[in-house]
């Protein structure tokens, strides 16, 4: 354990997390998504909801500044104006991050898989609910 860091955040969250440069995409996905497929690298986290999951990692991943959708999720299959409930939670934890309400690129599921292979990482979480995914953008930290 360290002090200071959300409990969800293991070595190998962590170690994925920092070796992220700026301009690279983690996935956070539902317990639906194909991680396995997809991943470049694969972390589970069974049993944690992705909302949670998300919260944790935007503790300590900055956000991109430099775009104007630095999160992106997947689209509802024939309604893609729908806002599952898990996309309302993550819009909330993504703006609470970024202490502003930060604009989410809804993409269409297909065209979201291709992202997630070329993503830095995919965090498969234990998410029951279906549109459980988000694909977010690292950012940088300034020098002091």
């Amino acid at each position: 354990m360290l002090k200071g860091l959300d409990p969800l955040l293991g070595p190998d969250l962590l170690h994925a997390l920092a070796a992220m440069g700026h301009g690279d995409e983690l996935v956070v996905a539902d317990a639906n998504f194909p991680a396995a497929s997809v991943a470049r690298r694969l972390i589970r986290l069974p049993g944690i909801d992705a909302p949670r999951a998300l919260g944790a990692i935007l503790s300590v991943l900055p956000l991109d500044t430099f775009t104007e959708t630095p999160a992106a999720v997947m689209a509802v299959v024939g309604d893609p104006n729908a806002v599952p409930p898990p996309v309302r939670d993550f819009q909330a934890v993504v703006d609470a991050a970024a202490g502003r309400r930060v604009r989410i690129e809804s993409i269409e599921r297909f065209a979201f898989y291709e992202r997630a292979r070329a993503a830095y990482a995919v965090v498969a979480t234990g998410e029951p609910r279906f549109y459980g995914n988000i694909i977010v953008v690292k950012g940088a930290i300034p020098p002091p």
